[in-house]
């Protein structure tokens, strides 16, 4: 919930001097900022910058930059830009040079609506002088590129009515187009997987099963394979439960010999003022301990503190 954020009056000019003071000095106060900032909306950590830049003639960032390092300075860079600013930042990181991030440029593109999709083409063209349609269509190709397009395309339905007759044409069309003659048909998948509701797809894929007495995640895993099937399974996820798509990465992120630290910051910031109460929730439910908990035991130092702190 938001209320937190707004507890003792929001004072931008306070936070920024706070900070200041936080960095002047031989030793830098690390609870103090990360107390301004776990504490604050993403839009009035927006305000604190400005105030900072009116008081101090100086970015903030540069200065914490300057004074921070790790973990525990990627996270509070994350924290200071809007999500949408991050976001697309960590698109262009993941086409940028030689690799492309398949996995990542998935999970951000395969989970959002509509509404998110405006902002981020225009932070991407004014941040970095990009159309991010073009740079997905030449970092990325074949089936993946036709999907990850039809995504950016932002059609998605957004009503909530379910249509019967739809989900079962829909259902049917999927089984034809997979099951033995998949190469040419992916194009009803991805017309539905990415245009249809979130509620209409649930329907459409309990009148999958019955058609074909298998659930549509195991013919996707057994008709396709790679990026592409990441693609299709993220997208059906997200229409099942999102919340539990991103308890599962995060308890990816966190399980077996290291900790993938660039996905906690990138679910836990981006997802802090939308789905994360129910993002915990689901952890909860899904892995028998609080994502709180997880978070304590794989993390140390200052980053440790900051995420706690936001999932507070």
């Amino acid at each position: 919930s938001t209320n937190k954020h707004h507890h003792h009056g929001f004072d931008a000019d306070r936070d920024a001097k706070k900070i200041h003071s936080a960095c002047k000095g031989a030793g830098t106060d690390e609870k103090k900022i990360i107390e301004v900032l776990s504490s604050r909306t993403s839009e009035q950590r927006q305000q604190i910058k400005q105030k900072y830049k009116v008081l101090y003639s100086k970015d903030l960032e540069e200065d914490l930059k300057g004074d921070l390092s790790g973990n525990f300075e990627k996270a509070v860079l994350a924290l200071l830009d809007l999500p949408c600013e991050y976001e697309a930042r960590e698109l262009q990181k993941a086409m940028k040079g030689a690799g492309t991030d398949e996995s990542l440029l998935i999970e951000i593109l395969c989970t959002r609506n509509n509404k998110w999709v405006n902002p981020h083409r225009f932070f991407f063209s004014t941040v970095f002088d990009r159309d991010l349609e073009s740079d997905v269509k030449s970092d990325t190709s074949g089936s993946l590129r036709k999907i990850l397009v039809t995504v950016l395309e932002a059609t998605r339905d957004e009503t909530q009515q379910v249509n019967a007759e739809l989900a079962l044409q829909d259902a049917t069309d999927l089984y034809k187009a997979g099951e033995g003659r998949w190469g040419t048909e992916e194009l009803a998948f991805n017309v539905v997987l990415a245009k249809r509701s979130y509620s209409q797809l649930r329907a459409t894929f309990q009148a999958y099963e019955k058609v074909c007495g298998k659930d549509i995640e195991e013919s996707i895993k057994s008709e396709t394979s790679g990026d592409l099937e990441k693609a299709y399974l993220t997208l059906v996820s997200c229409a099942k439960d999102c919340p539990g798509y991103f308890a599962t990465l995060l308890h990816k992120s966190m399980k077996g010999g290291g900790t993938d630290e660039k996905t906690l910051i990138r679910i836990l910031v981006t997802r802090a003022e939308s789905d994360l109460p129910a993002i915990k929730e689901k952890f909860q439910q899904m892995y028998k301990k609080p994502l709180a908990e997880a978070v304590r035991s794989d993390t140390s130092g200052d980053f440790r503190k900051l995420l706690l702190a936001l999932l507070h």
